[in-house]
């Protein structure tokens, strides 16, 4: 959204946005306003008495163009509801939403999601630099969460994902726990299940923090250890002290946008700028525990062992 900004000062942006995602834009200075699609109010019996007088609202927004960066039917709906002049999309968008699209960015549906993004931006305007060189992500600073203390040094684990088989089973975070104590792990996300007996160095504040928490908690840890999951992205914009797990996707399509980061997929570990000249098998298996001594190895000289502790 920077880059549509930069070429449209004077533009007036309006972002159409989860409710439970709307406080990531808080503070951004490259949106001026926010329309909230109240996805979890159009379900059940009493759908229609939300969905109506919120398509009603839409069609007011009339805007002059409409960029639809998820490239679902849903949100090239949105778009046409709201009765945009111009609606301009990817050529790798799904569910026939190219149908509503007057112009359309051609993408390597290949390249990773933020490249294809930025073609999109592109198209409307943006001035895309070699490699995203100088991209603008503002994230919130985020909430402390209360009486919790930063020190002493900390690991973040984000152990869960809702797509089937992304998520570390139980077994393995408590193993991941144990072999780095006695320094603390905080296992944060969102989960039915919890951590029965969690180890002595586990904190386990699993369906304990808002998005705004979270993002607070990801500043302070010494190191993040996350699955493919949209944590990990905001990780990944924040610091270099990550590492993404990726079961079956495909990091080089989906993995942090950040040349410094870590991922581990098939048992490899490799720095995110290696990808491209990694040989990397494209069917994917769990994360199990006889890979964490490699991820102990990699991450133990990074995160300070506080002599108090020990």
């Amino acid at each position: 959204m920077a880059l549509v900004r930069d070429a449209h000062p004077d533009a007036e942006i309006t972002w159409v946005i989860n409710s439970e995602f709307v406080s990531l834009l808080r503070g951004n200075s490259d949106v001026n306003h926010v329309y909230i699609f109240p996805r979890g109010e159009f379900r059940g019996l009493s759908a229609p008495k939300s969905l109506l007088p919120w398509l009603r609202q839409t069609r007011r927004l009339r805007p002059d163009l409409a960029l639809d960066f998820q490239g679902l039917l849903r949100s090239a709906l949105i778009a046409k509801i709201s009765c945009a002049n111009q609606i301009y999309g990817m050529s790798d968008a799904r569910e026939g939403s190219r149908w509503f699209y007057h112009r359309v960015a051609k993408v390597d549906r290949r390249a990773h999601a933020i490249e294809r993004y930025l073609k999109l931006a592109e198209l409307a305007g943006g001035a895309v630099g070699p490699a995203a060189a100088g991209l603008r992500c503002p994230i919130p600073t985020g909430d402390p969460l209360p009486r919790f203390d930063q020190y002493p040094p900390f690991i973040l684990l984000h152990p869960f994902a809702r797509g089937a088989g992304k998520s570390l089973s139980t077994t393995v975070i408590k193993e991941f726990c144990h072999a780095f104590a006695p320094t603390r792990v905080v296992v944060v996300g969102q989960s039915r299940r919890g951590i029965d007996n969690p180890p002595e160095n586990c904190l386990d504040l699993t369906n304990q923090t808002s998005l705004l928490q979270l993002i607070w908690l990801i500043r302070a840890a010494h190191f993040i250890v996350s699955v493919d999951s949209g944590p990990m992205h905001i990780a990944a914009s924040l610091t270099d002290r990550l590492l993404s797990i990726h079961t079956w996707t495909d990091p080089r399509r989906v993995g942090p946008y950040n040349p410094n980061a870590w991922i581990w997929k098939n048992g490899l570990l490799c720095r995110v700028n290696k990808l491209a000249t990694t040989k990397m098998r494209k069917r994917g298996r769990p994360f199990k525990r006889k890979d964490i001594p490699a991820l102990t190895e990699l991450i133990r000289p990074l995160v300070p062992l506080d002599s108090m502790v020990a």
